[in-house]
C-alpha cells in the first residue's frame, strides 16, 4: 500500500500524526493509497518554514519571479502526460479532461508571467508643495488555499499561482480524496527555481482546515467547495481578521429559446451536463426550455444521444465520454437523489440506475439520467446533485425561465442558446449570476478575466484569477513624500490641507 507524503520545506514528510484517509481508484473501488491527516503541529512546521522563506521572495524583483513562472509553465507542458495519468488515476477523469485540467491551470500561471506589469503602483508628482505621492502593492506574507477534489491541478494553481507571483508563501491544504498532482506541482515549482518554503503541501481534514484559520501567521485564505464549508470558512476565517475568498455549490441553468439551434443546444447540454460525470461547479445540471414545443424538441434530440455515451475507466481510450465519480459515498448520493426525483413526481426519461460495467463492477460509476418536468419544489432541482444527472424544468416563456435562474439560491453559471441579439442582450444584462455565456455552455473566462460566482455560489469581495487575484493577494500601501528645499525654519502644529 502506497504511503502519501506531505511537501514541507523542499522535503516529502511521512505523516506523524497517525491519522490516515483512504485513497481510491474509483475505475475499481479499490484503495491504491494511504493519505496522511496532517495535525495542527505539522501545519505548524510548514508556517515556520514559509514564514521564513517569504521575505527574500517578496523582495525579489518581480520580472525575476515571474521567470520562474516562465520555467514552470515550460515543465508542466514537458510532464503533462505524466500529471494527467496521476489526476486520472484517482479522480477517475477521463484522459482528455485530466489534461484540460492541467491546461486551464498552466493558462493562469502564464498570465501570472505579466506579474511585472500587475503589480505597478501610482504615482502622482506635486500633489503639493514638494510633495509627491506614490502607492505600492506589497505581498501579504503567508497565504493558504483549500481546494476541492475535482480539479485538483487547476485550482491549486489558481490560487498559489498569483499568490506566489505576488511575492507571497503558500500552503495548500488539497483534497485528501485526490492529493498526488498538488504534490507532484510542488516539486516542479522547486525545479523551475522557486526556493524551498514557498510552496508546500499539507494534507489534511478538519483538523487542518481549522489550523490554518485561526493561526495568526496565515494572511489569507482560498476555498473553492461546497457552499456550507464555504460559509463556515468565510466567516471564521473573516473573524479572524484574514482575507478571505470563497466558492461554494452551484446550480447552474442554461435556457433554450424557440429559435436556438436545437443539435447546437443538444450536443451542448450532453458536454455540460455529463461531461466529468457531472463532478464540476459549472457543469450545466438544469435545461429550460421555453415553450412546449421547444421542450419537445430538445428531448427527442437528448435521448438518443444520452443512450450513446460511453462511459469507462480512463485506460479505455480518449473515447470514454466520462468515467466514474470521486467516491461510493458521492455515487450512493448521487442515485439517493436520483430516487427522490422520482418519488416526488419528476419523469425520468432516461434511467441510468441499473449502469454496470463488466470488470468494473466495484467501481462507482454512475449511468447517466435524465429527467424532465422538474418542478422548483423538487429537491433535484433545488440541491447540487454533482453527477451525471440532467434536469429539465419547463418554462411558459423568456420571463419564466429568467426568473428561474434568477431565484435560485446558487448564482455560479448560466447560459442562453438564441439566434436572437436582443434577449441575449437582455439576459445578460439583467441575470444575478456571475458568469454568463451566450450559445457557449460552460462559460469559464478565460485566464486573463476573473472567474466567481454570486449568491451563494460565492463569498468575498474579489474573485479567482485575472486582475482580481493580484489584489487579492496584495496591499495598497500610499506614500506622501516631501523633500524639502532650501532651509526650513521652526515647526508647524497644525493640521494644513494641502495647496
Amino acid at each position: 500500500m502506497k504511503e502519501l507524503t506531505h511537501y514541507i520545506n523542499g522535503e516529502h514528510v511521512k505523516g506523524t500524526s497517525g491519522r490516515f484517509s483512504d485513497v481510491f481508484n474509483p475505475a475499481t473501488g479499490e484503495v491504491q493509497a494511504k493519505c496522511p491527516l496532517a495535525s495542527a503541529a505539522e501545519l505548524e512546521l510548514a508556517v515556520k518554514a514559509a514564514q521564513a522563506a517569504q521575505p527574500a521572495w517578496g523582495a525579489t524583483n518581480p520580472q525575476r519571479r515571474a521567470r520562474v513562472m516562465m520555467k514552470f509553465v515550460d515543465l508542466l507542458n514537458r510532464d503533462m502526460d505524466k500529471l494527467a495519468e496521476a489526476l486520472s488515476a484517482e479522480h477517475g477523469k477521463t484522459f482528455p479532461d485530466a489534461k484540460g485540467d492541467i491546461q486551464r491551470g498552466l493558462e493562469v500561471i502564464e498570465y501570472c508571467i505579466g506579474a511585472p506589469q500587475l503589480l505597478k503602483g501610482e504615482f502622482t508628482d506635486s500633489a503639493g508643495p514638494g510633495i509627491d505621492m506614490y502607492s505600492m502593492k506589497q505581498p501579504l506574507g503567508v497565504t493558504a488555499g483549500i481546494t476541492p477534489f475535482n480539479f485538483p491541478a487547476m485550482i491549486p494553481m489558481w490560487m498559489f499561482g498569483p499568490a506566489l507571483a505576488c511575492g507571497n508563501a503558500f500552503i495548500l491544504k488539497p483534497s485528501e480524496r485526490d492529493p498526488s498532482v498538488p504534490l507532484m506541482l510542488a516539486e516542479l515549482f522547486e525545479e523551475a527555481g522557486l526556493p524551498k518554503g514557498l510552496l508546500q503541501v499539507v494534507n489534511g481534514d478538519k483538523e487542518a482546515v481549522d489550523a490554518i484559520l485561526y493561526h495568526d501567521v496565515i494572511q489569507s485564505i482560498g476555498f473553492v467547495g461546497s457552499t456550507p464549508i464555504a460559509q463556515y470558512i468565510y466567516g471564521t476565517g473573516c473573524s479572524q481578521g484574514k482575507r478571505v475568498q470563497c466558492f461554494g455549490g452551484a446550480k447552474n441553468h442554461m435556457i433554450i429559446m424557440p429559435d436556438a439551434d436545437m443539435d447546437q443546444a443538444a450536443d451542448a447540454l450532453i458536454g455540460a451536463g455529463y461531461g466529468a460525470a457531472g463532478e464540476r461547479c459549472m457543469a450545466i445540471s438544469v435545461a429550460v426550455p421555453v415553450g412546449e414545443e421547444t421542450a419537445d424538441r430538445l428531448i427527442e434530440k437528448l435521448v438518443p444521444r444520452i443512450e450513446k455515451l460511453k462511459v469507462g475507466p480512463w485506460t479505455s481510450g480518449n473515447d470514454v465520454d466520462y468515467g466514474p465519480v470521486v467516491t461510493a459515498e458521492a455515487k450512493q448520493r448521487i442515485l439517493g437523489l436520483v430516487q427522490t426525483g422520482i418519488d416526488q413526481g419528476a419523469e425520468l426519461v432516461v434511467d441510468g440506475r441499473d449502469f454496470s460495467l463488466q470488470g468494473y463492477e466495484d467501481g462507482f460509476f454512475v449511468g447517466p439520467h435524465l429527467f424532465d418536468r422538474v418542478t422548483p419544489d423538487m429537491d433535484i432541482y433545488k440541491q447540487e446533485i454533482f453527477g451525471p444527472v440532467l434536469t429539465t424544468v419547463r418554462a411558459g416563456n423568456y420571463e419564466e425561465a429568467l426568473k428561474l435562474a434568477m431565484d435560485h439560491e446558487y448564482g455560479n453559471g448560466t447560459a442562453i442558446f438564441t439566434r436572437d441579439g436582443d434577449a441575449a442582450r437582455d439576459f445578460a444584462a439583467r441575470i444575478n449570476i456571475g458568469m454568463v455565456g451566450i450559445n457557449v455552455p460552460i462559460p469559464v473566462p478565460l485566464a486573463y478575466h476573473t472567474f466567481g460566482g454570486w449568491k451563494k455560489s460565492g463569498f468575498g469581495d474579489l474573485n479567482q484569477h485575472g486582475p482580481d487575484s493580484f489584489k487579492f493577494y496584495t496591499r495598497t500601501k500610499t506614500v506622501t513624500s516631501r523633500w524639502p528645499s532650501g532651509i526650513k525654519e521652526g515647526g508647524e502644529f497644525n493640521f494644513k490641507a494641502m495647496d
